[in-house]
């Protein structure tokens, strides 16, 4: 395989003998199913076959790589020459296939966890094995209890039994004057369960959570933030469809525009969600529920085009791909929010809030304005409760307009 990367024969020749002789066809596969192109391909495998001649110079054999070697090349490069990030990131590439293969050595941790790392970590398992949390709750939960624990004990010495209803109320007051009430409410929603967790687990033998005072955040206080109907349409169309970056981003909107998905939802999509023959998409949505979609014409078109013609060939069974190698599957949905917030700058459109939501709550207006119920905008939506649904009352002004009452005095 090296032969289909390189012409020159001195440069095979460092790759066909050395320390790394063997390894170097595993590293081009790998490269390969990355999505590297070839050009990328040639200069990472150059790097190496320079380094497996550092190596055979210092007499040192695959199984002594780590770390710590690499560094050492890499000053020794630096004495010569300019040193870049990515020749670092293609030699730590090399490293981990040399222990995916179990040739080098694993990582040793020196490091003793701490304290606070040992309890999070605990309390972690609690949640995910017992509480049965998914992932995302975890972590939301662990960032606020984190927090608190930073704040209260900055040295990482416990003394769970001396907490107060006093020390809890000054935490919260404090995090609700420094910023919002949803996080403040976040927070206590998260202390309630730590503090469930240290009477579960004994060290603490009060029942701390109730002392935790309830932030009030008004239920449908706000008003969800929409666009016009025409801005929908004037997205889509100014999304440059001539390139594959711009095809897949015109699949991420239509499926946000046209079914109301939410990002992580967009992000967990595979390949066999799709129904290419029936019409249909299987979404997994919030709390391990699945739902099955109608894929309407205009959706499965976009869907289709980035799939025959832009998605890179990869291992990954993700619907949408990262376009540059290494190519894996979209993670988080900071992408999806990225892509919108580019298809609003195109589109001229300048709003505070650029997140997926925002075609989610302009979906629902757009039913409400042509006379679906809050019944049925709550199954397209697929809310578990009726009352999340109720906020999407408020924006309909041509009802609101029949029940409000006149102003005293007449009108100013």
């Amino acid at each position: 395989m090296v032969q289909t990367f390189f012409k020159r024969s001195c440069t095979i020749h460092r790759l066909r003998r050395g320390p790394l002789a063997g390894h170097i066809d595993l590293l081009a596969a790998k490269l390969a199913t990355e999505g590297f192109s070839r050009v990328h391909s040639r200069i990472q495998l150059r790097l190496v076959g320079l380094f497996n001649r550092w190596l055979e110079q210092m007499h040192l054999t695959a199984d002594q790589l780590n770390e710590g070697v690499i560094e050492r090349y890499r000053r020794w490069l630096k004495r010569r020459k300019r040193v870049r990030s990515e020749d670092v990131r293609t030699l730590m590439r090399l490293l981990d296939l040399l222990r995916e293969q179990g040739i080098a050595p694993q990582l040793e941790t020196k490091s003793v966890p701490t304290a606070r790392q040992i309890l999070l970590e605990d309390y972690r398992r609690y949640l995910r094995d017992e509480r049965g949390l998914s992932e995302g709750s975890l972590q939301n939960l662990l960032m606020y209890v984190c927090q608190f624990l930073g704040t209260k004990y900055p040295h990482g010495r416990f003394n769970f039994e001396a907490l107060r209803a006093r020390d809890i109320l000054t935490i919260i007051r404090r995090h609700a004057m420094e910023s919002s009430s949803v996080q403040a409410k976040h927070l206590g929603t998260a202390l309630r369960s730590f503090f469930r967790y240290l009477r579960h687990r004994g060290e603490i033998a009060i029942d701390l959570a109730a002392c935790v005072p309830v932030v009030r955040d008004y239920a449908l206080s706000t008003v969800p933030k929409f666009l016009p109907a025409d801005a929908i349409e004037k997205i889509l169309r100014s999304t440059d469809r001539s390139t594959p970056h711009g095809r897949r981003d015109h699949a991420i909107l239509t499926l946000l525009a046209r079914l109301g998905l939410r990002t992580c939802e967009i992000v967990r999509l595979e390949l066999e969600d799709i129904d290419w023959e029936i019409g249909q998409i299987t979404v997994r949505g919030k709390g391990g529920r699945w739902s099955k979609l109608p894929l309407a014409p205009d959706i499965g078109k976009s869907i289709a085009a980035y799939l025959q013609h832009d998605r890179p060939r990869c291992s990954t069974r993700r619907l949408f791909v990262t376009q540059r190698a290494p190519i894996t599957g979209l993670s988080t949905g900071c992408a999806i929010v990225n892509t919108v917030a580019r298809a609003l700058s195109r589109a001229g459109i300048a709003l505070q809030r650029k997140g997926g939501h925002l075609f989610r709550h302009t979906l629902a207006t757009m039913m409400l304005g042509r006379g679906a119920t809050l019944r049925e905008i709550g199954e397209v939506l697929r809310h578990r409760k009726a009352k999340t649904t109720w906020i999407y009352a408020k924006v309909d002004f041509r009802a609101l307009r029949g029940l409000a009452q006149p102003w005293p005095g007449g009108t100013q």
